[in-house]
């Protein structure tokens, strides 16, 4: 089906002068409000190996775009480019077709730049599966996001630190990831963690990670943050793993960390579920997508 070495798999006997090919993917998405009130798609642009489906919403949920990535996977060297915005008025939610998988790399960077805007009176939802980083992957990602002063985001992004049906860890590599959340404007959250060389002493830190194997990050922003931190903190504390809220004025962050990714997984939808419920009287789920 496929030639015995993919763009992904140099063999040994590959010339050090040679440049293997790279993934250079782009996605922009767009919703719109008409004046009916439905929220629809008004631009859509895609480069390979990003692409993007529109799978059917549940009953009373909102339009649903699944990125995916063509090439079943990012190495070293490849480049995406991802915007989502909702314009003014629009409700939309964004997710991804699977988890997505990085693999090792010897020297180049994975690099992903996220950009993700709310417009007035608008509501959008940042709802990607899980991150998957192979042991010795190199992964930049960049998230940024403009809310609206009357507009409000709900998202998340979960990483797993290797494969563990493998028995494998994330132990050397590099790790930069990074929020940048602006509210009416201003900049109103900023937040980065970094990992590189020797990893497995920095996740096995009790001080830190504490022999974590996943960790999960959603942020939800907007005028009325505290208002749902009472919610936010019980859905938070009601899984099995260690997770939290806390409130910087329209942002309300919550993160959990576990030694299991499956238990870190059903944590983060648990608390999506309900706060999307509670903040917008969405349903309590997440897309069909999560489940396949």
């Amino acid at each position: 089906m496929f030639a015995a070495i993919s763009r992904y798999e140099a063999a040994p006997e590959t010339p050090a002068s040679l440049t293997l090919e790279r993934g250079d993917g782009a996605a922009e998405i767009v919703f719109a409000r008409r004046g009916d009130g439905r929220t629809v798609l008004a631009h859509l642009y895609q480069r390979s190996p990003c692409r993007v489906l529109f799978p059917d919403p549940e009953p009373g949920d909102l339009p649903l775009a699944a990125l995916l990535t063509t090439s079943g996977g990012l190495a070293g060297g490849d480049r995406l480019r991802l915007e989502v915005t909702a314009g003014a008025g629009a409700a939309a939610l964004a997710t991804t077709a699977a988890a997505e998988k990085v693999y090792g790399s010897a020297d180049r960077d994975v690099a992903v730049a996220m950009s993700l805007t709310v417009e007035e009176r608008g509501w959008l939802e940042w709802l990607p599966q899980e991150t998957i980083l192979f042991d010795g992957a190199r992964f930049d990602r960049r998230v940024s996001v403009a809310v609206a002063g009357e507009a409000r985001f709900l998202g998340v992004e979960m990483l797993v630190f290797g494969r563990a049906a493998r028995g494998e860890r994330f132990t050397h590599g590099r790790l930069y990831e990074s929020w940048r959340v602006r509210c009416g404007g201003r900049l109103a959250w900023a937040d980065a963690l970094s990992l590189e060389d020797d990893v497995a002493r920095q996740l096995a830190s009790p001080a830190g990670f504490a022999d974590a194997a996943a960790l999960a990050t959603a942020v939800y922003v907007g005028a009325d943050a505290a208002a749902h931190l009472p919610l936010a903190r019980a859905l938070a504390e009601d899984g099995e793993c260690r997770g939290g809220a806390t409130l910087l004025g329209p942002v309300l962050i919550a993160r959990f960390l576990d030694a299991r990714a499956e238990i870190v997984r059903a944590a983060l939808a648990g608390y999506v579920a309900g706060l999307r419920q509670g903040a917008a009287g969405l349903p309590a789920s997440l897309p069909r997508l999560w489940g396949t």
